[in-house]
């Protein structure tokens, strides 16, 4: 376990150390505490609280707060200062729909404007990669935790092979709102009963869209990563009708449906 750092002087940086790491290294932690329940949805952050807890300056956990506020993690209270938010399945739905439409614009600009050789290799391998990694009937944890990086670099790599920096920008940021991220819903989909299944089916919409930009299939492309973003709503939904959202990060500020 690491130990606590120690408190730093107000304002104060560590030797060779910026005030920008000392704000991502809070920013960080805040986010785990958020996601694994420890700051409840709802309650108030309490900021000398969270001095004492992580053992850093005001200054970073300030920063810090305020681009969580921005990743949409917290709200802002008209008292002042900031709270945990909830999330409605809606609001998960959304954010999802929204990876999903930006990735699919990224996979058709790619189609039309060409990939270079090189980026368009590094994605087959890793696709290769994940041939191997599902080829075994039972999916052990290892070759889950497999999946997982390698499901990232994808994603990843179809963000630079549109060839755009605009939209790897509003990408990237749409993949900070809570629950859009491509490996958000993994534990739920590789996991299950039939969760090796549930990855091929995944995995089959990787090759297909990467066929697609190989051949400037533009349309195709997009509508295929649309589609793909679309696989975690489905489980989403079955999730939260089952109750069965524990393996989620982040699942503790999903509000239960109604009724």
């Amino acid at each position: 376990m690491t130990e606590p750092r120690p408190e730093l002087p107000e304002g104060g940086t560590e030797p060779g150390d910026g005030a920008q790491s000392q704000t991502v290294r809070a920013q960080m932690r805040l986010r785990e505490l958020i996601l694994g329940g420890e700051l409840e949805a709802g309650s108030r952050i309490a900021e000398l609280a969270l001095v004492e807890r992580l053992r850093m300056s005001r200054t970073p956990i300030r920063m810090a707060l305020v681009r969580l506020h921005e990743e949409g993690l917290l709200e802002l209270l008209a008292s002042g200062g900031f709270s945990v938010k909830a999330f409605s399945e809606a609001d998960v739905h959304d954010a999802l729909e929204i990876r999903g439409t930006l990735e699919g614009l990224a996979a058709r600009m790619a189609a039309e404007r060409g990939v270079p050789d090189a980026l368009l290799a590094q994605a087959r391998d890793c696709v290769a990669r994940i041939d191997e990694l599902l080829e075994p009937e039972a999916l052990s944890e290892a070759r889950f935790d497999g999946y997982v990086a390698q499901n990232e670099r994808f994603h990843r790599l179809l963000a630079q092979m549109c060839g755009s920096p605009s939209v790897q920008r509003q990408l990237a940021r749409a993949m900070m709102l809570p629950f859009a991220s491509p490996n958000s819903f993994l534990p739920l989909r590789g996991r299950a009963p039939d969760g090796r299944r549930n990855l091929l089916v995944a995995q089959e919409q990787h090759r297909a869209v990467l066929e697609a930009i190989a051949r400037r299939e533009g349309a195709r492309a997009e509508a295929l990563m649309r589609e793909h973003a679309r696989l975690a709503r489905g489980k989403l939904s079955h999730a939260m009708l089952s109750r069965a959202l524990d393996q989620v990060p982040g699942a503790a500020l999903i509000r239960p449906p109604a009724g």
